[in-house]
């Protein structure tokens, strides 16, 4: 099985309430291969919402307690982006996702860059809350760049 975020497969769920729809995973979806998440809905946040950055590191430093996630405005959304990545944790679980393929630059699904928390579109080095986390309880974690690159990483999955 094979974790999405939901963004990917057409669902307006982006911070602006649009989508990144990747047509090869919305088949994955049709066809029962995958179960699909957006960690910050499930973590209580509207869409639309203000955009969000990781201030002060990277999810590692922010499940360690020393970064938080942030809106443009100053507002204070940590809790809410750790509460989603848990229950898309638990959902990919239970479901018996092995690989994940979630949203490139996310402060939630990030898998190897995300935005530096400046607001500027500058980006580093460093996972999203939910990627993060997915790769501490086994669960591989692409981005949809990668999966567009090489499309047999979900072969055998």
């Amino acid at each position: 099985m094979i974790g999405i975020s939901a963004c990917l497969i057409g669902t307006p769920c982006r911070y602006d309430g649009g989508s990144n729809l990747v047509q090869a995973l919305e088949e994955l979806l049709s066809t029962g291969q995958a179960v699909v998440f957006c960690p910050e809905v499930l973590g209580g946040l509207s869409t639309p919402r203000e955009p969000a950055e990781i201030v002060g590191g990277t999810a590692d430093d922010v499940w360690a307690g020393t970064a938080r996630v942030v809106t443009t405005t100053g507002v204070e959304v940590t809790e809410a982006f750790k509460q989603g990545a848990y229950i898309a944790l638990e959902q990919a679980q239970q479901a018996g996702v092995t690989v994940a393929v979630l949203k490139a630059n996310s402060p939630s699904c990030g898998s190897w860059m995300v935005y530096d928390g400046t607001f500027s579109g500058n980006k580093i080095n460093g996972a999203g809350l939910t990627a993060a986390l997915f790769r501490r309880h086994g669960i591989r974690v692409l981005d949809e760049g990668e999966l567009a690159l090489e499309p047999t990483l979900l072969a055998g999955s």
